[in-house]
């Protein structure tokens, strides 16, 4: 009778520390999809804007699939209007991209930075290296722009 006794012990004993493993592992899973979900802000296709009746800035992102595409142009006050394509990587809410453009009939390339803030991209400016044509370090970038791009239709 004390063997029966002992042994179903260690029968519910074993029992309940294999549950117990199993709803740590569930728990982890879980955890880690919740992480993996809020790393990335998306970038929605369609147009963003500014234009305070003197300045106007306007970027329309075409493709958010691996690289992100779209079409770039700045017509500022008394400045050379300039438009072009830029293809770039979305990482942690920041747009980096090479801006492909036109320019008194040269064309330039030139990286540019956007932050995402839900429906608002905000430049990015930083030091350039020496060529003038890449930033010396994107993890300096100041996002100070006063011309926010607002998604907007981009029928307007």
């Amino acid at each position: 009778m004390k063997k029966l006794i002992v042994l179903s012990f260690v029968a519910l004993t074993m029992f309940s520390c294999k549950n117990k493993g199993s709803k740590t592992d569930s728990s982890n899973s879980a955890t880690q999809k919740e992480v993996a979900v809020e790393t990335t802000t998306p970038l929605g296709l369609g147009c963003y804007v500014f234009n305070d009746n003197k300045d106007t800035v306007s970027l329309e992102i075409t493709s958010n699939e691996k690289e992100i595409k779209g079409n770039l142009t700045y017509s500022l006050a008394e400045k050379d209007k300039n438009s072009g394509s830029i293809t770039g990587q979305l990482k942690d809410s920041i747009l980096i991209a090479d801006y492909t453009f036109q320019s008194e009939g040269t064309t330039s390339v030139r990286q540019v930075a956007f932050k995402v803030e839900g429906d608002t991209l905000i430049e990015g400016y930083g030091v350039f290296d020496p060529t003038g044509t890449t930033f010396k370090n994107v993890n300096n970038i100041d996002f100070t722009s006063k011309m926010p791009l607002i998604k907007t239709d981009c029928n307007k």
